[in-house]
């Protein structure tokens, strides 16, 4: 396809790029049930991993990024047929786009769908936020899991959006990887416990280090709000408590920090113990 024929639109006046532009807005995420990514890296991530991708809108000036120009000409799949192209100018990427330098590309998609029966697999390992607020701090643990190879995250009530312009930036197209579910914990959690999960958490007060808990077993890991930790009703359900070490002057870790350390230690047992 010759990017020539794409449509150009270039007045921030446009319907089109007014309904861009309310996607950094979460009431209207919400109401329309889209989001948006922006940069190459995010679109090839989300096109590879068959996210619904509506439409893709690039740089007039700048083209068609060539990673991008080489998966529309090669990728039949279903994430890739039937998109709209469009180019646009300059000031109309500024208005639709969260960053202070405009990237050559962003696209439009529907909102995901996750499989609820992840969270329960065998030997199941999730990550469960419960009012973590910083858009970086969620798509850095999101990312973090996605490594790891954990079957789900679930973001509680009081979490930052998902579809947030800097969380999305932050998982680093991971959120196109795993199962990513919004639900009302104090249901989900009980639910979980029936089935057999550990539910685990972090204390200053824990008895046991995070090296000390079988991590082979079903567990979800439970991670609370930077400055309050896990909520009250949460915390009551929690099974087991652990404490990351420290031996450092350091106080304490940040919670996508943190995270990321339960999560390596759970794979190291998981997969590299007797190796």
């Amino acid at each position: 396809m010759n990017e020539n024929f794409d449509p150009l639109i270039s007045s921030l006046q446009n319907e089109k790029v007014k309904q861009w532009a309310s996607l950094l807005d979460k009431k209207y995420r919400d109401r329309s049930g889209q989001f948006l990514i922006e940069g190459v890296h995010l679109v090839l991530e989300a096109l590879k991993g068959n996210a619904d991708v509506t439409t893709i809108v690039y740089d007039t000036e700048r083209g068609i990024p060539a990673e991008l120009k080489l998966e529309r000409e090669t990728n039949d799949s279903a994430a890739t047929l039937g998109l709209e192209w469009v180019q646009v100018s300059r000031a109309v990427m500024s208005k639709c786009t969260g960053t202070d330098t405009p990237p050559p590309v962003f696209a439009i998609l529907s909102k995901l769908s996750s499989d609820t029966a992840a969270l329960f697999r065998k030997n199941c390992l999730v990550v469960v936020l419960d009012g973590v607020r910083d858009p970086g701090n969620a798509g850095t643990i999101i990312r973090s899991a996605d490594a790891v190879g954990a079957d789900a995250v679930i973001l509680g009530n009081g979490c930052v959006d998902l579809y947030n312009p800097k969380t999305v930036r932050s998982t680093m197209g991971s959120l196109f990887h795993l199962p990513i579910i919004e639900a009302d914990l104090k249901e989900l959690l009980p639910q979980a416990r029936s089935k057999g999960v550990k539910l685990i958490g972090t204390s200053l007060q824990a008895e046991h280090t995070c090296y000390g808990y079988d991590w082979t077993q079903p567990t979800w890991l439970l991670m609370g709000s930077e400055s309050e930790g896990l909520s009250p009703a949460v915390r009551e359900l929690v099974d087991e408590s652990v404490i990351i070490p420290m031996v450092g002057q350091a106080e304490s870790l940040n919670v996508a920090m943190a995270a990321t350390v339960l999560l390596y230690e759970s794979l190291r047992q998981r997969t590299y113990s007797n190796k």
